[in-house]
This record gives C-alpha cells, structure tokens and sequence, in this order.
C-alpha cells in the first residue's frame, strides 16, 4: 500500500475523473486543460511580472516570463522549464509555483515556454531552452540581474531539459550555471525500473502516459540512446553545476531521478536530494491542491541554493 499525502489522495481522486490522456491525441489534451476553469489561487507578492518574446532558431521566437522579486536587485537569477512530457504545458502551467520561487528565493525567475512535441519534436525543445539560457545570460542587465549567479531547474520534462542545458553549457563552454534544481526529472526513457513498477497505474503519471509522451517527443527508438533526451546515459558527467534533485515518493520517475543524482555524486559533482514523502508526480505546479508542500520544497533548496550564493560571492 503506498504512502500517501492526504492532499496527493484528494488530488489522485480528481485525476481519476479525467479520461486516460494516453488514449487522446495531444491536440485533444491541451483543448481539455485549456478549457478547465480556472482555479483560484493565492499569488506571491512580486514586484513585476512581465512577458517578453525572444529569439530562437529558424528566425522563430519563443516567450518568455520575467518575475521580479521585490527589492533593489540586480537578483541572481533562476531559468525555470515547465513540465508537461514536452507535449503539454506552457507558462500559466507554471505560473504560480515560479512566483512563489521569485518570491521565496529572491530571485528574478524566467520561465520559458519552449516549442512542444510532436509539432517541435526532439531536438527543437532542447534548442530553444539552450536559447532561452544563453538570452537570459547575455541579457541579464535589462532583466535587472546577475548572471554570474544563474540557476536552472523545471519540474519533470522541464528538469529533464534543465539536466540537459547544463550538459550543454558544459560541452560547448556557454553560460556558467552556479546550480541546477531538478524536480522529479526525466532522466531516461527505459520506463522499467523499481518506480515504474510499484506506481504503473493510478498514481497520475501513469507508465502507458509517460510512454506516450515519450513517444511524440523522439523522432525514433535511436533518440531514447541520446544523452540530450536521457542524461541518465551521458558517458562524462564531470564538472557539471551542483545539483538538488527532488523526488516525488509515489512517482514513476523517482528511481531514474534518484539514479541522476547517484551518478552525478560519482563524477564528482555536488548533490543533495530529497524524496518527498507521500507526494505524487505534478505536485509542484499545482498551487490549489499542495500550497504548503510547494513551499517546503522551496524552503529546502532555497537553503541550498543560498550555500552556492556564498561560494560564487567569494569567486
């Protein structure tokens, strides 16, 4: 029997109300959640919230959201990727969880709202959040903050793709990350370990959904070997930015994210985890359901993030 929150037992019943998103095509999925009413939440106190377009590959443009915390600045700053499996989500999706991380961290946070799969299959996300970085670094003067402080992290699909923009920032000498924040990361795409198997079904991310998701993002088997799609497989991960990686107890992709971590303490890398007792996968960025759990898991790599502050003030 698993452990569950009483708020995760509330939660799991509404989603159990929903049709199997596996059984709908993604365009289908997205109308259902835009279409949802909307639900009211307390928002953190900011100083401004401001979207801006920026550009990406192709002579396209992605948005981005800026939250500014109250106060002088410049802030260090966060760079923050939604989850979604890369096929669902966008920047409301995140929105009140990323004001509170402004709030709580005080840090100017941006929140990017990358192509999604299958209309932006693998590579494009990855793309344009490396994009997304490298604006936020180069331009961190008109964002009222400080790029020799920068963090990554997203919540599942987005810390998959926080793990992967620090690969790349280490590989092709881009923006010097200070910490990546990993929230229940995809880290692979095996779908078979211990986790997969113990929260298969009713647990809200269930193994048939993280399959098609997976699905509509890879172009063919070859791209689950990918060290940009499953940085689980990466051959070197040396010299990588200290990392918290946070779990969900009941949450198919606690192993693979607590085997990220394991591999990252191997290579020399700086790690602290936490499994979030009782909690289930999409917890993060439901501010309605889990308000004081979302800010427990702030306040705890807050603390770490405000040990990385002190070492790169002494740099």
């Amino acid at each position: 029997m698993a452990n569950l929150d009483p708020q995760a037992k509330v939660y799991l019943e509404m989603f159990s109300q929903m049709p199997a998103l596996q059984s709908l095509d993604a365009q289908t999925v997205r109308e259902m959640f835009a279409l949802a009413p909307p639900v009211e939440v307390e928002l953190a106190p900011l100083a401004k919230v401001e979207d801006r377009m920026i550009p990406v590959a192709d002579d396209a443009e992605i948005k981005v959201r800026i939250y500014t915390p109250e106060g002088q600045g410049p802030f260090s700053l966060f760079v923050y990727y939604h989850g979604g499996g890369w096929v669902i989500g966008d920047l409301e999706t995140a929105d009140a969880s990323c004001r509170m991380l402004a709030n709580r961290t005080g840090r100017v946070v941006v929140s990017v709202d990358y192509r999604l799969a299958p209309e932006f299959k693998f590579p494009v996300p990855v793309e344009d959040s490396y994009a997304a970085l490298k604006w936020v670094s180069e331009n961190d003067a008109t964002l009222n903050g400080n790029a020799s402080n920068l963090v990554v992290g997203g919540d599942s699909a987005g810390g998959n793709l926080s793990a992967v923009v620090s690969l790349l920032a280490k590989e092709q000498n881009g923006p010097k990350i200070a910490a990546q924040v990993l929230i229940y990361p995809v880290t692979a795409l095996g779908y078979d370990t211990k986790s997969y198997q113990e929260f298969e079904n009713g647990f809200g991310l269930d193994r048939d959904l993280m399959i098609w998701f997976g699905n509509y993002y890879i172009n063919s088997e070859e791209d689950t070997k990918n060290k940009y799609v499953a940085p689980l497989l990466a051959e070197d991960l040396t010299n990588l930015p200290p990392a918290y990686v946070l779990t969900a107890e009941n949450d198919v992709l606690r192993d693979e994210g607590l085997a990220y971590a394991e591999r990252l303490k191997q290579a020399g890398v700086r790690v602290e985890t936490t499994i979030e007792a009782g909690l289930v996968h999409g917890y993060f960025t439901n501010m309605a359901v889990f308000p004081e759990r979302i800010k427990e898991s702030i306040s705890k790599f807050t603390q770490f993030l405000s040990e990385i502050d002190q070492k790169v003030s002494r740099v």
